[in-house]
């Protein structure tokens, strides 16, 4: 009896022993299920935990960025998609507050957290020029402007301000900057470049750290860092060459040797890895005729491996089907060639299931290995948990006061100031035209590009391409120049005035302000880079009769040669932006001109391509030129 009681006694503790151990097992299991999504665990652990939970198909998704419009509740919870980009001018209602915006994030966002792992997706967005798809932004002088400034605390100041306006609308990810060094004005992304100078291009590498924050000391090189909720992700591009391409023609080849290669365009993405850049976009553009979205060496071997870049590398919008000729002809190709190279994320944007399938394929017949995605997603995941998106998925309406900021349109006003380039100033043996007198009995305002807000902006404004006309909100330089002078001055302004007009006007003096129309990448490329008509028609007829001086609203240096003996001073203006009262800051004296050029000025196409310390370098005006003028006391 004893016996039995001890047995049955042996037994009970046996079957409580085994109930502690599964419960302490469920608890354990409970608390390791959770690991990844733990703040207080080393970023390491938390992607190997969740690399473990996942399956081809999730980290196929992560590696997928999809635009907007296809982006439905389904996909993104079926697919685990791992990003979202609005393309040039995708908005989600025409002139949308900041408010919609983040209510079209977050709805995104949601969708991506119901997915069995809750892995958040990165929104992104092209602001490289301020949060410029966005109604109401303000809009900074393009990086060509910038160049002009040589102020690179302004612009990691501008970063800054981009980031608040970028977050203002539940955006975590800006695709910029851009580190392109233009070598010939043909190219018509050139006005997105700082400089022909890869040393002024390196300087303004301190929008990184306006734009993500500045790494904290004793932080891993080559590691991506974004430091808080008003920070953005930025995305040094187009990796690499994509401003030296025959004749500036766009997306095409970059005949270059390795030195020169190392030597112009890939210093400034060295800056770019050592300030934590979080991504790199590789260019459509080729090296020596190898695609750069299939060029193992550069991608893999040298940003990755000899650079110890650590973030994740992108593709350009549909980059990938553009390895081939025609477009799309081999898409399985370019598939297994962009990805084996080490393109991370594929900027699909529509295709989507036909990418997700090309790959899987890929992978489970061996074409691409499984050691590859991982590499991918760690490399995604890594940015992902750096940022705090795991912690904080969801976007701050609170931000949302930051979108056109009075504060932020200072800082662009300032940018306006330091950017402009005083060319001309003066006719031989007369006294200098700059500054201006703000007391005059009338004067003249004319031209294309005086009162037109899009022009002044140029191209990726609310649009891809931009557009002429009241675009969005802003100054422009007739508003600005009507706000600077004296209220007894009669302001008269005529778009394209006639010669007779102005003849008899009495003008004490005017102000011609005309330029390129808006435009982007391939539809921007020129190979003439004259002034669209009527612009010389109308600085003809203006300075023909009265002292006049040309503000020119470009993107690039344009043929201004055989006008200049005509006019009486010459402004490059660039392409200002939203703050066109920075243009009358200075052509009226609070100011004075500092502005340095960036890139050469010919005298004609036929030398092109002409940079500093090629051989036949006989320019107009020098990289480095710019007259200065002191500012006049009140």
């Amino acid at each position: 009896m004893l016996q039995r009681k001890m047995a049955r006694g042996t037994i009970l503790l046996l079957i409580c022993g085994i109930v502690a151990l599964c419960y302490c097992t469920a608890i354990a299991n409970a608390e390791e299920y959770m690991k990844y999504k733990d703040p207080k665990q080393p970023i390491n652990k938390r992607i190997s935990d969740l690399m473990k939970r996942m399956t081809l198909e999730e980290k196929i998704g992560q590696m997928t960025q999809i635009e907007r419009t296809v982006a439905a509740d389904h996909v993104l919870q079926k697919y685990s998609i791992g990003s979202i980009l609005s393309g040039g001018g995708s908005v989600p209602a025409t002139h949308a507050s900041a408010e919609t915006w983040i209510d079209m994030v977050n709805h995104f966002q949601k969708n991506a957290l119901m997915q069995r792992l809750g892995i958040p997706m990165i929104y992104g967005i092209d602001a490289v020029h301020g949060n410029n798809n966005v109604y109401k932004a303000t809009i900074f002088p393009h990086n060509v402007g910038l160049g002009a400034t040589r102020d690179p605390e302004l612009v990691k100041r501008i970063g800054a301000a981009t980031a608040l306006e970028v977050r203002a609308t539940g955006i975590q990810y800006a695709f910029a900057p851009v580190i392109a060094v233009c070598r010939d004005p043909r190219w018509g992304r050139c006005y997105e470049s700082y400089s022909e100078d890869p040393k002024i291009v390196r300087s303004m590498t301190e929008i990184i750290p306006g734009l993500q924050g500045d790494v904290p000391a004793g932080f891993p090189k080559g590691v991506p860092y974004v430091g808080g909720p008003d920070k953005v992700m930025a995305c040094a591009k187009h990796y690499v060459g994509d401003g030296g391409t025959v004749k500036g023609i766009n997306e095409n080849n970059t005949v270059a040797t390795w030195h020169e290669l190392l030597g112009i365009h890939m210093p400034a993405y060295y800056d770019s890895v050592i300030k934590g850049v979080s991504t790199v976009m590789a260019s459509y553009s080729s090296w020596n005729g190898v695609k750069m979205h299939a060029n193992r060496d550069l991608i893999t071997g040298f940003l990755k491996k000899a650079q110890g870049f650590r973030g994740f590398v992108i593709t350009d919008w549909q980059a990938i089907d553009k390895m081939t000729t025609p477009p799309h002809a081999n898409y399985t190709y370019s598939i297994e060639a962009s990805i084996n190279a080490g393109i991370d994320m594929v900027m699909v944007p529509y295709n989507y299931t036909e990418f997700i399938d090309g790959l899987t394929y890929l992978v489970n017949n061996n074409f691409v290995s499984m050691s590859r995605i991982d590499d991918a997603v760690k490399r995604i995941l890594r940015v992902k948990f750096t940022m705090g998106l795991f912690e904080n998925p969801m976007a701050d309406y609170s931000m949302a006061k930051h979108l056109g900021s009075q504060e932020n349109r200072e800082v662009a006003r300032e940018a306006v100031r330091k950017s402009l380039v005083l060319l001309k100033n003066g006719k031989s043996g007369d006294k200098p035209l700059l500054p201006l007198p703000k007391k005059a009995s009338k004067i003249l305002v004319a031209g294309t590009h005086a009162d037109d807000i899009g022009n002044q902006c140029g191209g990726w404004t609310i649009e891809w391409h931009g557009k002429s006309g009241n675009t969005t909100a802003g100054t422009t330089i007739l508003s600005a120049v009507r706000n600077t002078v004296d209220p007894e001055t009669e302001v008269s302004f005529r778009q394209e005035p006639d010669a007779e007009f102005v003849k008899s006007g009495k003008f004490e003096y005017a102000v011609v302000v005309v330029g390129e129309v808006p435009y982007s990448e391939t539809y921007g490329d020129n190979l003439n880079l004259t002034l669209p008509d009527p612009g010389y028609s109308i600085i003809k007829n203006v300075c023909s009769s009265v002292k006049c001086v040309v503000v020119l609203v470009t993107g690039r240096p344009v043929v201004i040669e055989p006008y200049l003996a005509g006019m009486d001073a010459v402004v490059a203006a660039w392409l200002p932006g939203s703050e066109g009262q920075g243009v009358a800051d200075v052509l009226f004296g609070d100011y004075g001109f500092r502005g340095k050029l960036p890139i050469t000025w010919f005298k004609n196409v036929d030398q092109l391509p002409m940079n500093f310390g090629d051989p036949h370098y006989d320019p107009l005006f020098p990289l480095g030129y710019g007259l200065t003028t002191e500012p006049v006391k009140a």
